[in-house]
């Protein structure tokens, strides 16, 4: 199935910037849509409530003066994430905004809810739903998502335990529509691996928290560039469901990494995560694939290389090159 014009032909690279938690606002989701790929935001970012309103407006003005301004090279297209839990109250509120916007893409996270996907459907907008496994992915499409998000393991925040070969496989064989995969992406190498398991676009968050636009810390920001995969640890202590987190951060909050106690998930509330002093503020979210972000730069800079990056993996495998991996003429006619 071809992917929904929003998607198809509107990027520059098969990218979504995932949506981070207090990091992700207007500055950095603006600058990578103008970079040419999906820029993404939580809703609960915006705070007061009210300011969703100016954030969306902001956001949809800068881009069309962008489109206006360069016809040739349009910027790539926005999304909102909507946390649909019982714990978010704004959650009528900030589905409201967003069709009064027409926000072209929703990522739902923690509910797959009909009413929720039948609101953006009203103005033509898609929903793509994240899943941890098989299970909630058939239960995301039967509920009307139109794509799915797998997060599989290594993913920054909130993420699964299996592997992207496990998971992709596992959808691909009932559906074919929209699939992204989030989980340690953070070359263009991985983007082009994660098209070659199955999925059409990559879903790509901890290497964008370590670029100037982001609203992160200086200190978290530096912590991703000295941190690798052996410095994060998954975890439900902080929000009750289990996520990747840097180690450093946790220790520098006065806690043990390696003996974390088990949260309750009941207790789960995102409608305050970000008031608190533990979750997403001093701990840090972040994924297994940050040994590959070495520097802190801008959004644009980063764009940049994970294209050439891509580009240059594209080349190793085609036809003719040193690591063209197709089986030999000579073997594959034995066999025949």
């Amino acid at each position: 199935m071809p992917l929904p014009p929003v998607l198809s032909g509107t990027t520059r690279l098969p990218v979504i910037g995932a949506p981070l938690f207090i990091v992700s606002h207007p500055r950095l989701t603006i600058a990578q849509c103008k970079a040419g790929v999906v820029g993404a935001f939580p809703a609960l970012n915006a705070r007061p409530q009210s300011q969703l309103d100016e954030w969306l407006a902001e956001i949809t003005e800068s881009l069309a003066g962008h489109d206006a301004g360069h016809p040739d090279q349009p910027a790539a297209p926005f999304a909102v994430n909507q946390i649909v839990h019982k714990s978010n109250a704004r959650l009528e509120q900030d589905l409201m905004l967003c069709v009064k916007y027409k926000v072209p893409i929703v990522i739902s996270s923690l509910g797959a809810v009909p009413e929720v996907n039948d609101a953006i459907h009203s103005y033509g907008g898609i929903v793509l739903h994240d899943v941890i496994n098989n299970r909630h992915a058939n239960s995301a499409i039967r509920k009307g998502a139109d794509g799915l998000i797998a997060v599989a393991a290594g993913a920054g925040g909130h993420a699964g335990t299996l592997s992207p070969f496990a998971l992709v496989q596992e959808i691909r064989a009932w559906f074919d529509g929209p699939l992204l995969l989030s989980g340690a992406i953070a070359t263009g190498g991985a983007i082009l691996a994660a098209q070659a398991m199955g999925a059409d676009m990559a879903y790509i968050g901890s290497p964008f928290i370590a670029t100037e636009e982001a609203r992160a810390s200086d200190a978290y920001k530096q912590m991703i560039v000295d941190s690798d995969a052996a410095d994060i640890v998954y975890s439900n202590y902080f929000t009750g469901i289990h996520g990747n987190y840097l180690k450093a951060s946790i220790s520098a909050a006065g806690m043990d990494p390696d003996k974390l106690p088990e949260a309750d998930p009941s207790k789960m509330d995102f409608g305050s995560a970000t008031e608190g002093a533990r979750a997403w503020k001093d701990i840090w979210g972040c994924g297994q694939g940050i040994g590959a972000v070495r520097e802190i730069t801008t959004v644009a800079q980063l764009v940049d290389r994970l294209e050439r990056e891509y580009e240059a993996a594209r080349a190793r495998l085609a036809p003719g090159s040193p690591r063209d991996l197709r089986p030999a003429k000579e073997f594959s006619s034995s066999r025949n």
